[in-house]
């Protein structure tokens, strides 16, 4: 504190201020809290023994002491010295009315005739008339857009004429909705007064012609202002919130799991590196290679690198998220995770999200239940709530995905083993580019044809699969041969879910670790769970790109994704 108090000082406080005095490491701390109603006396006691409470409302103010040494009176407080600087009050947060809420009731809009209305958002389309011109406006809150007819009379009317008003441009306009003329809308909005908030270069990029989605990957930062990729961005955004739903409904914690690790989940190695020992951009003139330190056998010194060892972006947060699980029992994650795949086909991307629940408790059978109640979860939140974003869908993207998508929620799953899987593909009369025998990895060309033809259309979980083919943390079968591992294959995609029951046995962990080369030290606290009440556990792991896939008929991942990521290309 500033000043000492002496044992007898007396403040006098103003009006709605108490003095709270809290210890904190022998550190006194002052802090002044609106809730008297009156100036009274108050003594400051400097005894180690908590002062008597000194309040009219017992339950908001009281007075605790500190350890004060001696000495002279405490001058006026921060806040009594600053009594005099004009303030003002915060602005209370309001939801703004969007397009979607004037539109999206069951009367399309038609319930707020007569209302004055503001609608902010950017010009799609501007049509001039001999009287009136009409200004199609969007906010990304829905599909649809707000027409705005405006006369020669409305107020900014002039900024029509100097064409200010083009495509791409952002607008505020206050009008009055009133029934449509047209037959696309029930209502539109005529117009009293209107602002132009930016201005569009003629060079806007996306006019009302439609472009291949190709160009628009290369306008990433645009792209959401088209149809597509509005509704894409809004499926997206209503996966992800009935995601957190379902988990948080069934008892789940949402745990972060790191994005820098020192471990590869997977063990296949394509990670990307975390180093600080390669010189930045802006240190090259004064860093050549060099510089990086090196062991005396010439290979880089990691333990000079920044956390002292060799760290990757993570493939997966499963390992982690087991951690949480064997102490919370059932949690989720859901972060972004990075491959190092050179490959540039439609289904990959080097940066990308996944959503990864842990069971503890729980076996294969749980994992394929939690696995299954959650896809139906989210697909039916998303045709109930996405309605007109999924008519542009089954319109313009893929025809029958509603139907499709219907089908995930009514009909059962079907369950097969991985044998007999190979059994069926072996009998199939279609040909394949790639060869089955057991123990080969299913190709996207045969989990496709398991769940759209063989089993018309039916969402299919293929279990037990061969170990050799599957990763190290997954438990071994009682036949040495398997592990509890599960697939979930959808039409369309072919393998959307993939996740196993967790290896609770140490000796079981350890040999599968040896037989694999895989550093056992760098698992050490991961080895660590099955030494302290190892518990058998489950969980599965789903890429939302996929999902997002799944849900919205669009056939290349990079659309998927805001600013997608792939070899060769990090632009945005």
């Amino acid at each position: 504190m500033a000043g000492a108090l002496s044992p007898a000082t007396t403040l006098r406080l103003k009006p709605f201020c108490t003095v709270r005095f809290f210890t904190n490491y022998r550190k006194p701390i002052k802090i002044l809290t609106p809730n008297f109603h009156s100036s009274f006396p108050l003594k400051l006691h400097t005894s180690s023994t908590p002062a008597p409470y000194l309040c009219r409302q017992r339950s908001f103010c009281s007075v605790v002491s500190a350890a004060i040494s001696s000495g002279e009176a405490v001058e006026k407080s921060k806040f009594e010295q600053k009594k005099d600087i004009k303030t003002e009050q915060v602005r209370e947060f309001k939801k703004r009315l969007s397009i979607a809420d004037i539109k999206g009731g069951p009367d399309e809009g038609l319930d707020r005739l007569g209302e004055t209305l503001v609608v902010r958002g950017w010009v799609r389309t501007v049509r001039a008339q001999s009287s009136v011109t009409f200004i199609d406006v969007n906010d990304g809150s829905c599909l649809s857009n707000m027409q705005c007819v405006m006369g020669s009379e409305a107020e900014g009317y002039d900024q029509v004429d100097n064409g200010s008003i083009s495509t791409g441009a952002s607008v505020c306009i206050e009008g009055t909705v009133v029934g449509s003329q047209g037959s696309k809308q029930k209502i539109e909005l005529k117009v009293q007064k209107l602002v132009v908030v930016g201005k569009s270069n003629p060079s806007f990029p996306i006019q009302k012609k439609r472009v291949s989605r190709e160009f628009l990957r290369t306008k990433a930062h645009l792209r959401p202002r088209t149809n597509t990729f509005g509704a894409v961005s809004r499926v997206r955004n209503a996966l992800a919130y009935a995601t957190h739903k379902f988990f948080q409904e069934n008892g789940f914690v949402w745990v972060s799991s790191p994005i820098i690790t020192a471990s590869d989940c997977e063990g296949a190695g394509e990670q990307f590196r975390v180093t600080t020992l390669i010189p930045t951009s802006k240190e090259c003139g004064d860093s050549p290679v060099n510089a990086i330190p090196t062991t005396e056998s010439g290979s880089v010194d990691w333990s000079q690198d920044f956390f002292g060892k060799q760290a990757f972006l993570t493939v997966s947060g499963q390992l982690n998220g087991e951690t949480y699980a064997t102490a919370l029992s059932d949690i989720y994650t859901f972060g972004p995770t990075f491959r190092a795949e050179n490959s540039n086909t439609s289904r990959h991307l080097a940066e990308f999200w996944m959503i990864e629940p842990e069971l503890a408790f729980a076996d294969l059978d749980d994992d394929m239940a939690c696995a299954t109640a959650y896809l139906q979860y989210v697909v039916q939140y998303v045709l109930e709530n996405c309605k007109e974003d999924m008519d542009f869908f089954n319109t313009w993207i893929e025809k029958g995905i509603i139907n499709r998508l219907s089908d995930v929620v009514e009909k059962n799953f079907v369950q097969l083993t991985y044998t007999d899987a190979i059994e069926l593909l072996l009998k199939a009369t279609k040909k394949f580019d790639f060869p089955v025998k057991w123990g080969c990895d299913l190709q996207s060309e045969h989990e496709r044809y398991i769940t759209e033809e063989a089993f018309g259309g039916c969402p299919v979980i293929i279990r037990d699969y061969p170990k050799d083919i599957k990763a190290f943390y997954m438990r071994q079968n009682d036949d040495g041969k398997t592990v509890a591992a599960m697939d979930m294959l959808v039409p369309r995609v072919g393998e959307l879910i993939g996740g196993s029951q967790r290896e609770e046995r140490l000796e079981y962990l350890e040999e599968r670790l040896d037989n694999l080369n895989l550093n056992k030290e760098s698992f050490w606290w991961y080895l660590d769970l099955r030494r302290y009440g190892s518990v058998p556990h489950a969980g599965f792991g789903l890429g939302f790109e996929r999902l997002v896939q799944f849900a919205t008929g669009i056939d290349n991942i990079r659309d998927a994704i805001p600013f997608p990521r792939t070899p060769g290309s990090a632009e945005f």
